[in-house]
């Protein structure tokens, strides 16, 4: 590959930028600015969430669509990377006035989504009925059933079975795998996950039904540690039913004290930044395994490899819920919906051959994970854009 082969993923292909009016419930018009960032199509169509947050900016959704370009490359589904956005406090707003703020976004960017351009989906603060809302509004403009422009839908409208924890599903697949690469017994291998919103809650349940020794979760107020290994189903129940992990039955940890425990793995499920270069000396786990978005600074990462802690990146770790996406825009496509066991047989076949060919990156080029899943999805944008004869 030459040096300027990869010039042309430095910008956007294309930027949309959108203010669209909307009326509130009290009947004023507020009007909402909206993005939509098509990073790059060379290897199908553009592919990446909607998010509503009251910080929703073009830059963040820039560097986000570059983001999903490389994670659907990682991950080998064949499309582009995009992302949107809508600078809106969901919070703040009814029911209602969020269907329309929905369906308002849709009519602004119409003309440049759809199931063979751009493949919208959830992202934070949007969810299945939101997506539901703007399939709906998009046939309408459109005039016909067209359920593959937008994944994470209801099931009811042409979603896809085990796509509520197909996040937690894909990153217990690609941990299965290192687990036995690096000779670690599952039944004796130790976790703590930071986080127990959906992703985390479902790692949790999986690895336990597994067998592996959940010792320690958090949520955003506390965190539980149990040596011998928390009540996994129980713990659940009591956060559904509760709303937190406070009084329960465990040594009260916080989510700095977490990250620091002595176990095999490590899983970050929650936020950004949160192993930085003050507190990276001190992990302890073996695996890091990065379910949220950007968990670990690039500071910590160098000093992460040289404490021989392998880092498996967010690219890889949560691309199940991209991976399942795609899988529901091909049920949409060819209108044959599969089972559940069926979604989850090729979801582990997807994630399995994903990370070997990362690991036979790792051992082929002395690099870290993380430079390997870059350079493995580098290589696959460029060879494509080549191909096109964009190169």
């Amino acid at each position: 590959m030459r040096p300027d082969d990869t010039t042309f993923l430095k910008a956007p292909k294309r930027i949309l930028q959108v203010s669209f009016p909307v009326k509130m419930d009290d009947g004023q018009t507020k009007h909402f600015n909206g993005y939509r960032v098509q990073y790059n199509d060379a290897r199908g169509p553009t592919k990446g969430g909607i998010r509503f947050h009251p910080q929703a900016d073009l830059d963040e959704v820039k560097a986000l669509a570059f983001w999903m370009t490389i994670k659907n490359a990682v991950v080998d589904v064949p499309y582009g990377g995009g992302k949107g956005g809508v600078e809106v406090d969901p919070r703040k707003h009814s029911q209602t006035e969020l269907e329309r703020i929905s369906r308002g976004f849709i009519k602004a960017i119409h003309d440049v989504i759809g199931p063979t351009k751009d493949v919208p989906a959830p992202d934070v603060y949007t969810n299945p009925q939101v997506m539901g809302w703007m399939l709906d509004e998009y046939e309408a403009i459109k005039k016909e059933h067209l359920p593959g422009m937008i994944t994470g839908k209801p099931l009811e409208l042409g979603g896809s079975k085990g796509r509520s924890y197909s996040t937690a599903m894909g990153g217990a697949y690609v941990l299965k795998e290192a687990v036995e690469k690096f000779d670690l017994d599952p039944l004796k291998t130790t976790v703590a996950i930071q986080g127990f919103g959906n992703a985390g809650r479902h790692m949790a349940r999986i690895l336990d039904d597994w067998g592996y020794k959940v010792v320690a979760v958090s949520d955003s107020k506390t965190g539980i540690y149990k040596e011998g290994g928390l009540d996994i189903p129980e713990t659940i129940k009591h956060k559904e039913q509760q709303g937190s992990l406070e009084n329960l039955e465990a040594k009260k940890v916080s989510n700095e004290e977490l990250l620091e425990l002595d176990v095999d793995v490590l899983v970050p499920a929650a936020l950004e930044n949160q192993i930085t270069k003050d507190n990276a000396a001190n992990i302890k786990a073996k695996i890091v395994l990065e379910l949220a978005n950007g968990p670990v600074t690039p500071e910590a990462d160098e000093i992460l490899e040289k404490k021989g802690v392998t880092a498996i990146p967010d690219v890889l770790a949560n691309a199940g819920g991209v991976a399942v996406s795609y899988f529901e825009w091909v049920q949409n496509n060819y209108g044959y919906y599969w089972e559940e066991d069926d979604v989850l047989a090729q979801l582990e076949k997807k994630m399995v051959q994903s990370f070997n060919d990362i690991h036979e990156t790792v051992k082929k080029k002395d690099v870290s994970y993380r430079e390997a899943a870059f350079i493995l999805a580098v290589e696959r944008i460029v060879a494509a854009a080549k191909q096109r004869g964009a190169l």
